[in-house]
């Protein structure tokens, strides 16, 4: 192969395609296939537009951009690393976000539901004025709640300071400080005492059985925020246990558990989960109220 063979993006998505495709990799960071990972590389390597593919297709390219977009095609492929670190950007709905290798590629079924509000277990979005986000990685979650509750301050809690590092990166970015507040804890331990009205976690909670089977991209991720204990219930339980004593009486509390509902109904079933409707079914998000959890 010689670069000669590549002279418009329509020839570097074909490539692209059958790469990803021979190569077997893993789209679970943003992509559905390779078609769409290869367009969003391409496009984004080139500096175009990322939803305007079809005018450029055939435009003719520079030497130089070629083997800028081979160099990116490659990298994929041999180190399987998650295109959101080529890229150092995660699109969140139409949030965007730096990421890089100290935090997980934001992917929360949990940010379908903020822009709703959590409605109808929050009754008015205007009077929660505190609201808890555990495990915050990038900082993406917090951010987006401080959106969406226009009059709260977000506490963002995380064990790693290297992820704290990325999350106030996008909390300068859109421009939070001051409302969303960076918290290096050990889930509870460090947090402010006081009540709030929203807790919100996407936490580890992997089990210890599917750690096992997890394909390259996700061993390219931090383990710490992806390993969960035997039932991937270690840190939910700690969660769940302090949540009770942090939120204000009508407060509710909101956790996401992946493809783990099995073992969330056998250690927390008894409290009576409410789970919430996402693009992915009703059995990745629960919800419990201060009054299940008293």
């Amino acid at each position: 192969m010689t670069t000669d063979s590549f002279t418009t993006p329509r020839d570097l998505l074909r490539y692209a395609v059958t790469r990803f495709n021979a190569a077997k990799l893993f789209f679970g960071h943003g992509s559905a296939e390779a078609f769409d990972e290869a367009a969003y590389l391409v496009l984004h390597t080139l500096k175009l537009p990322l939803d305007k593919l079809e005018p450029f297709l055939d435009a003719k390219l520079l030497h130089d951009e070629v083997l800028a977009v081979l160099a990116v095609i490659e990298r994929r492929v041999t180190e399987r690393v998650p295109a959101a670190y080529i890229t150092n950007e995660a699109w969140l709905g139409s949030y965007n976000f730096y990421v890089d290798e100290r935090v997980l590629v934001p992917r929360s079924f949990i940010a379908e539901l903020i822009p709703n509000q959590f409605s109808p277990w929050v009754n008015d979005p205007d009077t929660v004025e505190n609201v808890l986000e555990l495990c915050t990685g990038s900082g993406c979650l917090a951010i987006m709640l401080a959106d969406a509750f226009p009059n709260a301050v977000v506490d963002a809690v995380d064990i790693s300071k290297d992820a704290l590092a990325v999350a106030e990166r996008n909390i300068r970015d859109y421009k939070l400080e001051g409302r969303v507040n960076p918290i290096e804890s050990d889930l509870y331990e460090n947090v402010p005492f006081k009540k709030y009205n929203l807790i919100v976690t996407n936490p580890p909670y992997v089990n210890a059985e599917s750690m096992k089977k997890l394909p390259p991209e996700y061993l390219r991720e931090p383990q710490i925020a992806l390993a969960g204990g035997a039932d991937g219930m270690d840190l939910v339980r700690k969660i769940v246990a302090g949540a009770a004593e942090r939120l204000t009486p009508d407060g509710v509390l909101v956790v996401e558990i992946g493809n783990e509902r099995e073992f969330a109904e056998a250690a927390f079933g008894h409290l009576g989960l409410t789970w919430l409707s996402t693009s992915a079914g009703e059995d990745q998000v629960f919800l419990l109220t201060a009054d299940q959890l008293q």
